[in-house]
């Protein structure tokens, strides 16, 4: 039977209409015209479709009768612009073949793919029919469900107990300052703490000159004011006064009035200046230092000395030199008889240029083997040694205990919160004063130890754990527990030529050289020369004046030699009273913190630490902790978790 060439046409409404007979020969030809220049239509012009074919036959009567030979007119109706647009089908058109002549008439062999074109106008039924499902079904949410009401943009907080204050900006006040705010003061001075707190809470930005922290600014405040006392207010050039002109202008409500008269202006030249990067040391007294003979003879040594690798007793010694080797190398230099050579020896070790590499003595003539401190194998641990060791004459320990500790108070002044719960390490790191104490921590590589006090000692290792702590939390990161090593045992300084991590200083130095918590072996073994230094007992207060940079520890602070012993019961008291200890009297439980379980051996028997820790609770607590034990009945003790998040 011959066959035919047909295309399926599919209407609207569903009925699909068939079309194409002919006995003679024909072409298909195909013409659409498409309006496009009228905006408001958006219907096509009709196309007039006429199919004929070439048989050489004829057709089967039954197709005659279903499908008439006819040219249809189909209307085309757009899509929406939201709906898919329809492909067309695979394999209804042959690929078009490349060629410079472009024709629009189809080839001869064109034949149409029918079972292709069904399954195609069938699909693009199906998506078009659930595309206007989907897109109604939205119009009747929209219409259903109310818009919901914008969040507001301020998060709120029922917080029971809390009292908030909201100060606006005046953007007028604000916008009139166009000077500068600047105030000398000094470390823990109440006078400076109260004029930089009535500053931060104005909202007013302002610089700080601490004299303790940039001493050659001292000069300047004499000029300027006439005297030392601070602390000194400058509105830009303008002396102000101290913090009793601050409130007696306060008092009387014209501050602003005042601030806006006197720094309504650009900051002149001649007006304080902000601290910049600098030294604190005078050139001529580092030149002085520089020049003394024993540093001079240190540094002849260290070039002429055989320095090298020596097995002794069964290990290699690295870096070392023999002590007659030292002796022989003295005479040469300064042309001197032996005994003068060995007594410099001997000063050179008391003043921490050499150690012996066993520790077994200070110097001796001899076949006994040296090395100079920069060649320790603990020096690659220590983060105050800077590429070579400080070979100016050492100062007073007191004296730079009292510089490191006023630095470090005028760090936590400006970076971190009034209680010192709160710590700003990333402040604090990219400050300058930071940089400054950094610098300072050299000058603890070779100083006298031994010619502090009992009190001084206690006083000196207390405010050097707390300055190390931060500086560990900002190079190495906060501890992760109480047997952290890479925290308490990795980091270390060096102080008198000896290296003291965090751990060393507070069991070996604080605690009588005891074990710490979960530890077999002691800080300091037998013939440590650290052993001269630890202190003669055990004073359990110390653990509430030690801050290990976590929010269960005690807050961090810095005592003076003085009055260290009051401030440690200040520190104990304020501990107890915000975390150190919480009463139940529900289910009669006293929950202590965990630093008493961890240093049990410090404080008293179980049985007694609560008649020990009642010296230091405030009224409330001690009265609750009063009624628990007048009454008789048993006291449960249990400990709290410890957080070691860092107290950002």
């Amino acid at each position: 039977m011959n066959t035919s060439e047909t295309e399926i046409l599919k209407t609207e409404d569903g009925i699909t209409q068939s079309a194409g007979e002919g006995k003679q020969n024909g072409k298909i030809s195909a013409e659409n015209e498409f309006d496009n220049k009228s905006a408001d239509s958006n219907t096509e012009k009709s196309s007039d479709f006429q199919i004929s074919s070439e048989k050489s036959g004829t057709i089967d009567s039954k197709i005659e009768d279903l499908v008439p030979k006819m040219i249809c007119d189909i209307q085309i109706l757009q899509p929406h612009s939201l709906l898919p647009k329809p492909e067309a089908p695979p394999g209804l058109f042959n690929p078009p073949v490349k060629n410079n002549d472009v024709s629009m008439s189809p080839p001869d062999n064109f034949a149409v793919d029918m079972p292709a074109i069904g399954k195609f106008i069938r699909e693009r039924s199906n998506n078009f029919s659930a595309a206007i499902a989907r897109k109604l079904n939205s119009f009747k949410e929209n219409l259903d469900d109310p818009k919901p009401e914008p969040k507001p943009s301020v998060t709120e907080f029922n917080l029971s107990g809390l009292r908030v204050v909201v100060k606006l900006k005046n953007d007028e006040d604000q916008s009139a300052i166009k000077g500068r705010i600047s105030f000398f003061s000094r470390s823990n001075c109440r006078d400076s703490t109260a004029v930089r707190r009535f500053f931060r809470e104005k909202g007013l930005k302002f610089v700080e000159i601490n004299i303790d922290v940039y001493p050659r600014r001292e000069k300047e405040l004499v000029v300027r004011t006439g005297s030392t006392s601070v602390p000194q207010i400058f509105f830009n050039e303008k002396l102000f006064g101290g913090l009793v002109a601050l409130n007696s202008l306060r008092n009387s409500g014209d501050f602003d009035r005042r601030l806006r008269e006197m720094v309504g202006t650009k900051c002149p030249d001649d007006a304080p200046s902000p601290p910049v990067y600098g030294f604190d040391d005078d050139e001529e007294e580092s030149e002085e230092e520089s020049t003394e003979e024993i540093v001079r003879i240190v540094r002849v040594l260290r070039q002429r000395l055989p320095i090298q690798d020596r097995l002794m007793k069964m290990k290699i010694v690295r870096n070392c030199f023999a002590g007659c080797e030292l002796v022989e190398a003295l005479i040469h230099h300064l042309d001197c008889g032996r005994r003068k050579a060995v007594d410099i020896g001997k000063q050179l070790a008391r003043n921490h240029f050499i150690h012996h590499v066993f520790g077994e003595n200070d110097f001796e003539d001899g076949n006994h083997f040296y090395r100079f401190l920069e060649h320790e194998p603990f020096i690659p641990k220590s983060f105050n040694f800077r590429g070579s060791t400080n070979d100016g004459q050492p100062k007073p320990a007191a004296k730079v205990g009292e510089k490191l500790t006023k630095i470090m108070s005028a760090i936590l002044e400006a970076y971190a919160s009034d209680d010192r719960r709160h710590v700003d390490y990333l402040g604090i790191s990219n400050s300058e004063e930071f940089r400054r104490y950094v610098n300072l921590t050299q000058e603890l590589h070779r100083i006298n130890l031994m010619e502090l006090s009992q009190e001084q000692r206690l006083a000196f290792f207390l405010n050097l754990y707390n300055a190390m702590v931060i500086h560990a939390v900002i190079r190495s990161g906060h501890p992760e527990g109480v047997m952290d090593r890479r925290f308490f045992s990795d980091f270390q300084y060096i102080v008198g030529g000896h290296p003291y991590s965090l751990s060393t200083i507070k069991n070996g130095i604080l605690r009588n050289n005891r074990r710490p918590p979960y530890f077999l072996v002691k800080p300091f073994s037998s013939g440590d020369n650290r052993l001269e230094l630890i202190l003669d007992k055990v004073n359990p207060l110390i653990h509430f004046g030690l801050c290990d940079g976590t929010k269960s520890s005690p807050t961090v602070r810095f005592f003076s030699p003085q009055g260290v012993e009051t401030q440690l019961r200040s520190a104990a008291r304020e501990f107890f009273q915000i975390i150190g200890m919480e009463i139940d009297l529900d289910k009669r439980t006293v929950h202590l913190t965990r630093i008493i379980k961890w240093f049990s051996s410090d404080f008293s028997q179980e049985k007694e630490i609560l008649n020990w820790i009642m010296s230091y609770l405030d009224a409330t607590k001690a009265g609750l902790l009063t009624h628990l034990l007048s009454d008789g009945g048993p006291i449960n003790i249990s400990y709290k978790d410890y957080d070691w998040s860092v107290n950002s």
